[in-house]
């Protein structure tokens, strides 16, 4: 049995709402003041040499590399979107070893690309491999529904029945549509398990809509939390989610 905490953050690919004022170094400095075990970002750009050349701080590395530092030593990154001057995706960091990870598509043609990061992270103390699934889903809800529907199949058929399961991220799903298919996987939503709706996460100054979501299976949710007073308020368009969980 282990104890861990999971924060998962879309982070606006390190800028503010408006999308003017570059912010990843002071994002770095929140996300390593949280020192969560486990973290799940989207909207984590790869590569952008526009952006390289216009803003002094743009690191060097990738931003999930940037973010992780030292802190978490094992990353993972699934590229989605290939841009006109570099890519974007999502990203895990973790302070235990990563056993393995793959990017799976559910992009619909002709459509921003999206895809679902999945990685089996080795926890200590010899407990059973932790699953995550790092999500990003589209902005119709037809889309959506298409793509829960694809996640549902992905579990179903590629994670244990048994094994603990975590699958968070930014759902765009902003009437819980999602709710019944992942319910039908096994899945519970930690936020409205504890609070009896999941939180409000967008916009991060004052959220009104439950865009973020933190879905738990064989894993016990001890603590949650929404990130969005200062200084998480102005460092992405969306709130943070942290979750204390036993496995």
């Amino acid at each position: 049995m282990a104890r861990i905490t999971v924060l998962s953050l879309n982070i606006n690919a390190g800028f503010d709402l408006s999308r003017r004022r570059f912010l990843l170094p002071a994002l770095r400095d929140a996300i390593h003041d949280v020192g969560a075990d486990v973290v799940l970002l989207q909207e984590v750009l790869g590569a952008h040499a526009g952006h390289a050349r216009r803003h002094p701080q743009w690191p060097e590395e990738a931003q999930h590399a940037y973010l992780a530092g030292t802190l978490w030593p094992h990353h993972a990154y699934g590229r989605n979107a290939n841009l006109a001057e570099g890519h974007q995706g999502n990203a895990v960091l973790s302070r235990f070893a990563i056993a393995s990870h793959g990017n799976h598509d559910v992009s619909i043609a002709g459509h921003e690309a999206r895809g679902l990061l999945h990685a089996v992270i080795e926890l200590p103390d010899d407990s059973t491999p932790l699953h995550v699934v790092n999500v990003h889903l589209g902005l119709r809800e037809a889309h959506r529904q298409r793509q829960v529907s694809q996640l549902a199949e992905f579990i179903a058929h590629d994670v244990p029945p048994a094994a603990p399961l975590v699958v968070a991220g930014d759902f765009n799903d902003w009437r819980a549509r999602a709710h019944p298919l992942l319910r039908a996987a096994g899945l519970r939503e930690a936020f409205e398990d504890a609070q009896g709706r999941p939180a409000l996460t967008f916009p991060a100054l004052f959220p009104v809509f439950p865009l973020d979501r933190m879905y738990l299976r064989h894993v016990n949710a001890l603590a949650s939390s929404v990130l969005r007073t200062q200084p998480w308020s102005g460092l992405s368009d969306h709130a943070g989610l942290r979750v204390e969980l036993e496995t």
